[in-house]
């Protein structure tokens, strides 16, 4: 019985990259299809129906950008963006339009691979510690299902990327207790100590799952900011246990 290959949509405009990561790729394991442009990446997304993409910023057609928005539109999929060098502007902008993690040109095919690995393991992972047998966590109008990994605001679901659940996952199961960003990024990202120096996937990060669930975004009661360390959830009460 043949073991399912994890399949990778890798999008850029140079064949040179195209080449070297289908080559890489494919020898540790992974299933790997190719685009040029970001209107055939969204044909061949449709066509192949990969579990990540890697996903260039600068193309022809359509650029990155627009790609993210529209596979957004329609999936949770997670996306790495290659982002120019020294250009924070555009590591935001593909964070903010729903992208999960970055990695900046040029870099090292082995950086990317480790990206690629921490970001399926992460989408996959199942409960965290401190999380309820049952999985299922309430807090004023949101419902957190860890099992099903899907979250509702009252009646209507919330689509949530597999590393925003992760993130409020995490958080969800110390609530009460700040994370720091680095914390975050090692628990969530798995990024190195060495690349701690960067915490803004992480605010950006943040600032989508309040977009998403909280009532007033710019004064958020669910998920604090912990003044010079990170983030915390709001403390969840035990049954029966008085605030």
């Amino acid at each position: 019985m043949e073991t399912h290959k994890e399949k990778i949509l890798v999008v850029d405009d140079e064949a040179s990259i195209r080449r070297i990561l289908e080559t890489r790729l494919s020898m540790i394991g992974y299933d790997v299809v190719t685009a040029a442009d970001g209107e055939e990446a969204l044909d061949i997304f449709h066509e192949a129906v990969p579990d990540l993409v890697v996903l260039d910023v600068m193309m022809p057609k359509l650029d990155g950008y627009g790609v993210c928005q529209e596979l957004r539109k329609e999936s949770d999929i997670p996306i790495i963006m290659l982002t120019a060098l020294g250009d924070v502007a555009d590591r935001i902008t593909g964070l903010e339009l729903g992208a999960d993690d970055y990695v900046v040109k040029p870099f090292s095919p082995k950086e990317l691979e480790a990206r690629i690995r921490s970001v399926l393991r992460r989408v996959e992972k199942n409960g965290a510690p401190g999380i309820p047998s049952s999985g299922v966590i309430s807090i004023a109008s949101i419902k957190i299902d860890t099992n099903k990994r899907q979250v509702y605001k009252g009646d209507e679901r919330i689509r949530l990327t597999g590393m925003e659940f992760s993130l409020l996952e995490l958080l969800v199961s110390r609530s009460g207790e700040p994370f720091s960003r680095s914390e975050i990024l090692q628990e969530v990202w798995g990024y190195t100590p060495e690349r701690h120096v960067d915490t803004r996937v992480v605010d950006v990060h943040i600032s989508r799952l309040r977009a998403k669930l909280e009532d007033d975004p710019s004064n958020p009661e669910l998920i604090l900011t912990a003044r010079g360390t990170g983030y915390l959830f709001q403390r969840i009460l035990e049954p029966g246990e008085e605030p």
